[in-house]
């Protein structure tokens, strides 16, 4: 009999995925993972760790598995909090789930499932996992998950081959609201329990009053820039190499204060994100301003009208060598070459043709058709049809 742990999170995909692998005949242990106790900057009480840790504590008593809760709070605050703070003083935005899946779900809290004694470690992630021979060695495949509306796979986009052998996602196959009735029928208390929001384990976060405990607010200024300004019509460079011109289609526009309007004031360039439309308080314009440039140097946001303005979208991104993150290492590109995928520069978003290309020192991601928003911070993954190949930090 295979002895899993399960990481009961108080929700009702890893008390099903619990439930199943009981069912398929596994010695089942659920550990709850408290990763935060800081309730003074959750909004209200979206996210109360007491409330998650009690649903799973009745979830493995209804089931009759043994259960504890471990601490993890000090080594979150270390790979995920500070590296979150770090990043937005840069100027990037970290997207701390993936994270949160790489360097706490499977790695320290898998650790943890591995000194008990586990063959695997289980999760109510929406992914599926399979394993295929190549060259007479096992290699895992991390599949998107059955339910479209739900995949999950992009959050998992930087584990490794090693953490996916020792992974198991039950729910995979099913859809949410299969995993509800199954939950309904078990008479298990997470049944109609709401998805949680915000940040991994911290819950609902007012991002900018979050980011004060660590970045201190400065004022700067809200400059809009027009869409018919000269810096979106520069003439394409000839004679250059493919790098070259890769490169020179990844960089930031070299925006300046000059070029455009003051149109308000912002409390720290830090807080704000390419793309973002909300939290900017700019009143008096004739559609919504986006934010399509942030410099964290000179503390300014640059904006533009509307979410077709030109200074939103650009048609390839790069990625640092040591950035680059293959979960198929058997199909990593060499210096060189360059390979063709559907690649996602966030979650849920709908995925893109798009051609990678390997150099030396960094890969570059070239669209069929302009994104909009690209973010450095972010991750990005390709895909071959249903199956995640690799990812990288958007740079």
């Amino acid at each position: 009999m295979k002895r899993v742990v399960v990481g009961l999170s108080g929700g009702v995909d890893s008390s099903v995925a619990a439930y199943l692998l009981q069912q398929q005949g596994y010695e089942v242990i659920g550990l709850f993972m408290k990763n935060w106790h800081d309730d003074s900057v959750t909004i209200s009480n979206e996210c109360p760790w007491l409330e998650d840790s009690n649903d799973a504590l009745l979830v493995a008593e209804k089931l009759g598995i043994p259960f504890q809760t471990v601490d993890l709070s000090e080594e979150y605050k270390e790979k995920i909090v500070d590296y979150m703070f770090n990043e937005y003083e840069k100027g990037r935005t970290p997207n701390p789930d993936v994270l949160c899946n790489r360097e706490i779900k499977f790695d320290v809290f898998m650790k943890i499932a591995l000194s008990l004694g586990a063959d695997y470690v289980v999760t109510g992630h929406y992914c599926r996992k399979t394993e295929i021979d190549v060259n007479g060695e096992t290699v895992y495949q991390l599949k998107a998950g059955a339910d479209v509306n739900k995949d999950q796979s992009y959050f998992l986009c930087q584990l490794s081959q090693e953490q996916l052998a020792k992974s198991l996602f039950p729910i995979g196959e099913l859809t949410k609201p299969e995993v509800r009735e199954i939950a309904a029928e078990m008479d298990l208390i997470t049944a109609e329990k709401k998805d949680s929001q915000g940040l991994c384990f911290i819950g609902k976060v007012r991002l900018p009053e979050f980011l004060q405990q660590k970045l201190q607010p400065k004022d700067g200024v809200i400059i809009q820039i027009d869409k018919n300004d000269p810096i979106y019509s520069v003439e394409k460079q000839v004679g250059l190499t493919l790098e070259e011109e890769l490169n020179s289609a990844a960089q930031k526009l070299p925006y300046t204060p000059e070029m455009g309007k003051v149109v308000g004031k912002h409390q720290g360039a830090h807080y704000f994100t390419i793309g973002q439309r909300k939290g900017l308080n700019v009143g008096g314009t004739t559609d919504p301003l986006f934010i399509i440039a942030t410099n964290v140097e000179t503390n300014t946001i640059y904006t533009g009208l509307t979410s077709t303005h030109p200074g939103l979208f650009k048609k390839v991104l790069r990625i640092e060598k040591d950035e680059v993150h293959w979960i198929r290492k058997d199909l990593a590109l060499a210096n060189g070459e360059s390979a063709q995928y559907m690649v996602r520069i966030r979650y849920r978003q709908p995925l893109q043709k798009a051609t990678l290309y390997q150099f030396e020192n960094q890969m570059y991601i070239a669209f069929e058709e302009p994104q909009s928003a690209i973010t450095e911070g972010q991750f990005a993954a390709w895909y071959s049809e249903d199956e995640l190949i690799g990812s990288g930090v958007i740079s």
